[in-house]
């Protein structure tokens, strides 16, 4: 492990060369690539195996995202008291936990609908908590001037995992079946555990406020966000975004099942093609930000994000077709969903007070993610009314309509670019 991290510094040097961010890049990278199985195998399990209809679908991806809007909140005060790194640790291990029931379950012949919700709410809850802790510690071991890059750096591993993944996910959900390939997923979660256990971070520290209760320091993470007309404006933008989001998530696997007769490994070679676009935004952010603006780039990758939606209710045609079209449709929304995340992330953690980081991370994923929930609801209940193609096709205007007005009104466009390091 030292020897790689070594290798890497030397050979692209900037933050490759502090030997803890490379294993913590590592560490993301190894847990996305084991990620793409499950976000695969997930939703075909629950498809193909259980027969789940729309609805259940729907279901199952609002119990995934529901804990954002049950403990984002106090995630964020615990995060401003301890040290993150063992909460990323901690967190690591639940997912593994959590995921080897599927396999299990399978195993036994006892899998279900059941099942699978109570997995996907486990994990939510670990990915509310977990997540957040990595966002802050992303940001206290990079330093505010080098925010964008850290991002970018962290993303594109995560994104060269998608790239891979979705075909190694595609092979082993045929040859294993879905529920037996989601192992994968949790053995990976397992290392990163343990490649972070020797992580050294000495500017994670604890910042507790022994003199503020758990509901006054959520009302401070909450006046913080409202009272900062840039932070307020992400919020929005995000939250109506992340609804349309898992409109399309809880009815894009149906759609591409049964509506266009791709098979796992053709559904595979698609999310491959969203891999690209992640891997090639990645690569190319901080140019970017640096020629157009952060703001910018935040509005535009949006409404890449709304014309992939777009067009997805409108591919047809045969398999071979449908799966170019659909992979082509995966690598333009995937490319601006990368943009607009690595600018979107970086902009809301350089104008915030380093005390206040895990509220205001916690708190922006409260109000970005709370209501997702609803989205994946009234994605599977408006497939079941007027069908899986229109679904998505309105995803795709309300979407285009949503980029409309994020460019005729967010003050989030006028950032070109970070704001000077905010103090506390």
């Amino acid at each position: 492990m030292n020897n790689l991290q070594r290798k890497i510094g030397r050979a692209f040097g900037g933050l490759w060369r502090r030997p803890d961010f490379v294993r913590l890049w590592l560490s993301m990278t190894i847990t996305s690539f084991g990620a793409q199985v499950t976000n695969l195998a997930l939703p075909l399990t629950a498809a193909v195996m259980l027969a789940a209809t729309p609805m259940q679908m729907g279901v199952l991806v609002a119990l995934e995202t529901l804990p954002f809007a049950l403990v984002s909140l106090h995630a964020g005060v615990l995060l401003d008291r301890v040290r993150k790194l063992p909460i990323v640790i901690a967190a690591d291990v639940g997912r593994g936990l959590a995921l080897l029931a599927i396999p299990v379950a399978a195993f036994t012949h006892t899998l279900s609908m059941e099942i699978l919700y109570a997995v996907g709410f486990l994990c939510g809850v670990q990915n509310v908590v977990g997540g957040a802790a990595y966002q802050v510690l992303i940001a206290q071991m990079s330093g505010r001037k080098r925010l964008v890059e850290a991002n970018a750096k962290i993303t594109l591993g995560e994104t060269s995992a998608g790239l891979v993944g979705p075909g190694v996910a595609g092979v082993l959900i045929q040859l294993l079946t879905a529920p037996f390939a989601i192992i994968l997923d949790a053995v990976t979660f397992f290392i990163s555990a343990l490649m972070l256990r020797r992580m050294r971070a000495p500017r994670d520290v604890a910042q507790p406020d022994g003199r503020r209760g758990v509901w006054q320091e959520i009302g401070e993470g909450l006046t913080l966000v409202r009272k900062n007309g840039t932070l307020w404006s992400l919020a929005w933008l995000a939250g109506l975004w992340q609804i349309l989001h898992h409109m399309q998530l809880a009815v894009l696997i149906l759609f591409a099942t049964r509506d266009l007769g791709l098979s796992a490994g053709a559904i595979g070679l698609t999310y491959m093609f969203g891999g690209v676009g992640c891997v090639i935004a990645a690569s190319f952010a901080e140019r970017l930000s640096a020629r157009f603006g952060v703001g910018p780039i935040i509005v535009h990758g949006m409404i890449l994000t709304a014309l992939g939606w777009q067009t997805f209710g409108l591919i047809t045609g045969p398999v071979w077709v449908a799966t170019l079209a659909l992979g082509l449709a995966m690598l333009v929304f995937d490319f601006g969903a990368v943009l607009y995340g690595i600018n979107y992330l970086s902009l809301r953690q350089a104008i915030t007070p380093d005390r206040l980081l895990g509220r205001m991370t916690a708190t922006m994923r409260f109000l970005t993610v709370a209501a997702a929930p609803l989205g994946s609801l009234v994605g599977g209940a408006l497939a079941t009314v007027i069908g899986l193609r229109e679904t998505l096709l309105v995803i795709g205007v309300l979407g285009l309509v949503l980029s409309g007005a994020a460019v005729a009104w967010s003050p989030v466009r006028r950032h070109h670019k970070l704001p000077a390091v905010a103090g506390d």
